[in-house]
């Protein structure tokens, strides 16, 4: 990369040297959100624990990290009487819920979404939608897959529709 001198307009040339790998972890965990399309987290872990750890990891503390995972299970219609169970037990449209709340936890300014609202009902799929416009519009760039072309519609400011070797360009 090209490093400017402070008295003339001249580019010099300078050495960029790889990130340590740690760095590369420490930028990734707190600049990116994810959300797949099956729930992996560590069994007999607690929902409500499930949803705050990324909170907690992102410096939040306990309890707050706790009353905004209880808002977003509640908004993501989780009812609190699983909040102490594994999500292992759940159902997979409950599990894919916690899943989300577990990425919208963190207001990261990346989101990758892999078919976030495939498990889900109308009602939950609308609120998952909701949630990614507020993403949106908070500044987050989102990057997602979505089969569901209502989901799709209400949520993509561009799209990129990907089929046998071509990648096309929609606005």
């Amino acid at each position: 990369m090209p490093e400017r001198s402070s008295s003339s307009t001249e580019a010099r040339p300078s050495t960029c040297s790889p990130p340590n790998p740690g760095e590369v972890v420490e930028i990734r965990l707190s600049t990116i959100g994810y959300v797949s399309q099956f729930l992996r987290v560590i069994p007999r872990v607690a929902a409500l624990d499930v949803v705050t750890e990324p909170a907690i990891a992102n410096g939040k503390p306990s309890e707050e990290a706790k009353a905004l995972a209880k808002t977003l299970l509640t908004r993501l219609n989780i009812p609190e009487r699983l909040w102490s169970l594994a999500p292992a037990t759940f159902s997979g449209g409950e599990q894919q819920r916690v899943n989300i709340a577990r990425s919208f936890i963190v207001d990261d300014p990346i989101l990758l979404l892999d078919e976030p609202t495939a498990s889900l009902d109308t009602a939950n799929r609308q609120t998952v939608v909701d949630l990614i416009n507020e993403a949106k519009s908070r500044g987050a760039a989102i990057v997602g897959i979505f089969h569901d072309a209502e989901v799709r519609e209400a949520v993509a400011d561009r799209l990129f529709e990907v089929g046998q070797q071509r990648l096309e360009m929609a606005s």
